[in-house]
């Protein structure tokens, strides 16, 4: 039986995720439904999509992705379904899937399931639920939608490019407290060719050295690495760096490479 994946900004306070389980439940009794997270910040595309890509290639392929985020009823927004890297994906084309893939999806159809009047305000546990079942059984995307073109464009912030400096902001901040930047491993090697650097951020805070693992350092230090997600993190061993820190969501960072003599 295919695995249903969840991510949402629907939380844990409230009725809202346990209906959604429900739904699938009273469909797909024997549903596999994993939780990717529902602490997503309300209707924070870009930081569900971070989650999710980072997540969904570790799932067997054929998972299907139900993606609930800002995914309330607007006649302006399409509902679509699609396939990409043998993955399923169901969500509000409101420009999460092109932050989500490095390319363009193999299919890609518009849904036509009917919306129940009842659930009008709450599509996810109707039209969506019922197109991730449909897939997760072994349904084709053209028998519950149209064929369409592109998904809707959302571009995110990138770095800032000089010849001895990247200039990049916090994108991410994990249960450790961990701060992930938009900094990736690629572009980072690209600019050091194998120069020192100094990352800059706060007023007067400075790391000059990569670490392979968060405990190179003392407990309590300060350390930046290339995490899971290959971006450039900046933690603090068995310590809570953005709390300690004082770094949050969209704050600047720099790293400076240094000429060699």
């Amino acid at each position: 039986m295919a695995i249903i994946t969840l991510t949402t900004d629907l939380g844990s306070k409230d009725f809202y995720q346990a209906a959604l389980k429900g739904s699938i439940l009273t469909i797909m009794p024997n549903a596999n439904i994993v939780d990717i997270t529902h602490n997503v910040p309300s209707f924070n595309i870009s930081y569900a999509a971070f989650v999710l890509k980072n997540a969904f290639p570790y799932f067997p392929k054929g998972t299907v992705h139900l993606i609930g985020i800002d995914s309330v009823f607007s006649e302006h927004t399409r509902y679509i379904a699609l396939k990409y890297n043998d993955h399923y994906f169901v969500g509000a084309d409101n420009g999460i899937f092109s932050l989500l893939f490095d390319g363009k999806p193999d299919e890609l159809v518009e849904l036509n399931i009917m919306q129940d009047l009842k659930y009008l305000h709450f599509p996810l546990v109707d039209i969506f639920v019922k197109a991730a079942i449909h897939l997760a059984k072994g349904g084709k995307l053209k028998e519950i939608g149209l064929p369409t073109g592109n998904v809707e464009e959302r571009s995110l912030l990138n770095p800032v490019l000089e010849p001895d400096m990247i200039r990049g902001s916090v994108i991410y901040i994990d249960n450790f407290c961990n701060v992930i930047t938009n900094i990736t491993k690629e572009l980072f090697t690209k600019v050091q060719r194998n120069r020192d650097f100094t990352l800059y951020f706060r007023k007067s805070e400075t790391i000059s050295q990569l670490s392979w693992h968060y405990n190179e350092v003392p407990e309590g230090e300060k350390l930046c690495l290339f995490g899971i997600s290959n971006h450039l993190e900046i933690a603090i061993n068995k310590g809570k760096a953005s709390g300690l820190l004082g770094l949050h969501l969209n704050d600047i960072v720099r790293v400076e490479f240094h000429s060699q003599a």
